[in-house]
């Protein structure tokens, strides 16, 4: 194995890589990572649930797996909001010691001021197959398009919309039938087999740095889920 793991160590079951995971929403696909780790010796735990909204669903399906949630709500009063809002987030990071940061549902645009410190070691799943229908409403704007085919893509996170460095993607059929409501649901399906096994493939050393460039070298083998 070459190049430096993303992750910053390869990691085993009995040390796992150190996981935040952000939310805004739902927690749906936070919920479906920390039962893979529960119920698997998996290489990547969920040290601690970090979420920007009071009143997000995954707060309370975090508490009811037994892990640490931070609500930490954008200041509404601070000079640069971004900045501040980001402070604390990487104050607890440091804190929970954490390695490496796992977006699901997180619905706002980091900027370069966390990115200088913590680049390369975000990753974020996105309902859609990328580079098609980037942004907050990729289901409506499948339907809308017309296309009769989509997915879901685990990226890299950098400072774009979407834009970071291709890991993994499913696809999914568009039925005629399908609004909104009902293509999330199968989407989210493929995400939560997609995004413990990508983790996995980090954790266990597969996705590096190279000169400068992310590389995913995973082995021909079945990898655990």
């Amino acid at each position: 194995m070459t190049g430096t793991p993303v992750g910053g160590r390869v990691a085993t079951a009995a040390n796992p890589l150190r996981c935040a995971v952000l939310i805004s929403g739902s927690g749906s696909g936070m919920e479906a990572m920390v039962k893979a780790q529960q119920q698997h010796d998996l290489f990547h735990t969920t040290s601690v649930v970090i979420s920007n909204r009071s009143e997000a669903g995954g707060i309370q399906l975090a508490k009811k797996l037994g892990v640490k949630v931070e609500l930490v709500l954008p200041p509404n009063d601070a000079e640069n909001t971004r900045t501040s809002h980001e402070d604390l987030i990487m104050q607890i990071l440091q804190q929970y010691d954490i390695e490496f940061v796992v977006l699901s549902g997180y619905m706002r645009l980091l900027s370069p001021h966390i990115l200088e410190s913590w680049g390369g070691r975000i990753v974020n799943i996105h309902p859609s197959y990328l580079p098609h229908f980037p942004g907050a409403h990729a289901h409506r704007d499948v339907l809308a398009s017309g296309a009769r085919l989509t997915g879901c893509t685990v990226h890299m996170v950098d400072e774009g919309m979407d834009s970071g460095v291709v890991l993994a993607q499913e696809t999914v059929p568009v039925l005629s039938s399908d609004d909104e409501s009902s293509l999330s649901n199968r989407v989210k399906v493929e995400e939560h087999r997609l995004y413990p096994r990508v983790l996995s493939w980090i954790a266990q050393g597969f996705v590096t740095i190279k000169s400068g460039k992310v590389h995913l070298d995973v082995p021909q083998v079945p990898q655990n889920d």
